[in-house]
């Protein structure tokens, strides 16, 4: 029994080494528990029986945040222990039992609903021996029915609801005597053990409204949702410290410091796919097509985005103007680039080179005759790389004459179509055909064609000449067209 006690008083110590921050509903509080079970007497009487006691207690837990909670308890019990013994006299014996005590109670938080108990303490018991007819016993000589016992218990304690517990618990009350039976025989002391089951009532604890962990006198945020994870204030985290709530955050991985939206997600002012952060330019019109930092696309690199290009295809290294159309500082119709003779005066009448024609060679010029082309299909299998806007060589030559008319014809203006067959996604049939046809552009214009006097299209697969089921329709599809306007 000593060691048992003494198991009993080091197993808190055990425990609250094990302890870390939470919320325990026991702290702070003051408890009524009311209860009743059984008891067994261990006395010198060979047979025991049992019998039984109510309890009453009230309590108070020291405030705590861990899974330890410690207690102190005032008690009063009143009861009955039976024993009967055929070779005695007398054969039955009935002790009537009364308690007053206190104790130390220890409570470990498992869960949210169940809490193991443990209390140890000491208690005045005053005591009265009867037999079965209920005559109390004495015994000579004369011994003192009031005493102090050491008690002990063990038990759990079931949340039913804020306030209220179920409870059940087992313990001992230890007799420092042998008088409890009113028999004195042996060296064993007498001693009684007794279960209980009962309800406690909690009052003034500190409440968790959100059931966080965090008591509402500490929660710096009393409404978290339930299941979120909390800091030590019992707010969210927020790991990336942009003010949204990870719980709450889509992009919970923005750099510290980035403005972000109410989906935690960085700022993206002008809509383009690209943070504010990132971007470059944070006020490109909407739809427009931007690259990794958030400006227009510029294709042809001119320093005039595409949206606003009128030349889109301009060539490398080539100086343009606001609308993105190679220079023509004379304004005689041939680009800088190509203007062998960039100053010449306005309205002289100028070669292909931009240089002023002599009136000889305008004598001895005579017309070459030739057939005015008014549509003209270019195979995009043999004029194009597979899957590429890179023109091959066999293109070349048919290019090269129709340049050479819309030279011949400087009035002449052209429309250029690029078509697909139907395999593929819509936008990006949609997106080469249009490269194709700026490829043809590009090659025209490097011959000293005004850009102006060409418009350009990508139709994609919407306007097919030939059957798209077939390996030969499709490849008939696949084409550039060049429609002269007048």
């Amino acid at each position: 029994m000593n060691r048992l006690l003494l198991f009993l008083l080091l197993l808190p110590a055990a425990i609250l080494g094990q302890s870390k921050d939470i919320y325990h509903p026991f702290t702070g509080t003051l408890v009524l528990s009311v209860g009743g079970g059984p008891t067994l007497g261990m006395t010198d009487y060979t047979y025991f029986n049992l019998d039984y006691m109510g309890m009453a207690s009230l309590e108070y837990f020291f405030p705590t945040y861990s899974k330890s909670s410690l207690g102190i308890r005032a008690f009063g019990a009143y009861g009955y222990m039976k024993a009967t013994d055929a070779a005695l006299t007398p054969v039955e014996v009935r002790t009537d039992l009364l308690y007053y005590g206190g104790a130390l109670v220890y409570n470990l938080s498992i869960g949210e609903v169940f809490f193991p108990q443990l209390s140890v303490g000491a208690s005045l018991l005053n005591f009265k021996p009867k037999t079965e007819g209920g005559v109390v016993l004495t015994r000579t000589p004369a011994y003192e029915t009031t005493e102090l016992n050491v008690n002990a218990d063990f038990g759990f304690r079931i949340l039913l609801t804020k306030n209220l517990t179920f409870n059940l618990i087992g313990g001992v009350f230890i007799s420092p005597e042998d008088n409890l039976d009113n028999l004195l025989k042996g060296t064993d002391k007498d001693n009684i053990l007794f279960g209980q089951a009962g309800l406690s009532f909690a009052f003034f604890g500190d409440a968790d409204e959100d059931n966080d962990g965090i008591p509402d006198s500490k929660d710096m945020c009393p409404n978290t949702p339930l299941d979120v994870k909390i800091d030590p204030f019992g707010c969210p985290y927020d790991e990336d410290k942009d003010g949204v709530y990870d719980y709450l955050d889509d992009c919970p991985g923005t750099p510290e410091g980035v403005k972000v939206d109410r989906s935690g997600c960085p700022a993206d002012t002008d809509k383009d796919g690209v943070p504010d952060y990132l971007d470059i330019c944070t006020n490109t019109p909407r739809n427009v097509r931007v690259d990794q930092y958030g400006c227009p696309v510029d294709t042809d690199e001119d320093g005039v985005p595409d949206y606003l290009d009128q030349c889109p295809s301009t060539l490398p290294g080539v100086t343009v103007d606001k609308n993105g159309c190679p220079l023509d500082s004379d304004g005689d119709g041939v680009y800088d680039v190509f203007d062998k003779c960039p100053n010449t005066p306005s309205g002289v009448q100028v070669d292909s080179t931009g240089c002023p024609i002599k009136k000889e060679q305008v004598i001895k010029e005579v017309p070459v005759p030739y057939e005015v082309t008014k549509e003209f299909v270019l195979s995009a299998g043999a004029s194009f790389r597979s899957g590429s806007s890179e023109l091959l060589p066999a293109a070349y030559t048919e290019l090269d004459r129709l340049a050479a008319e819309m030279l011949a014809d400087t009035k002449s203006t052209w429309l250029i179509e690029g078509h697909t067959d139907n395999v593929g996604k819509a936008e990006v049939n949609k997106r080469i055909s249009l490269q194709r046809a700026n490829a043809v552009l590009k090659y025209l214009t490097g011959k000293g064609i005004d850009a102006k006097r060409f418009t350009v299209r990508g139709m994609g697969h919407e306007f097919p000449i030939a059957d798209n089921a077939t390996e030969e329709g499709r490849a008939q599809n696949r084409r550039v067209v060049i429609v002269r306007l007048n």
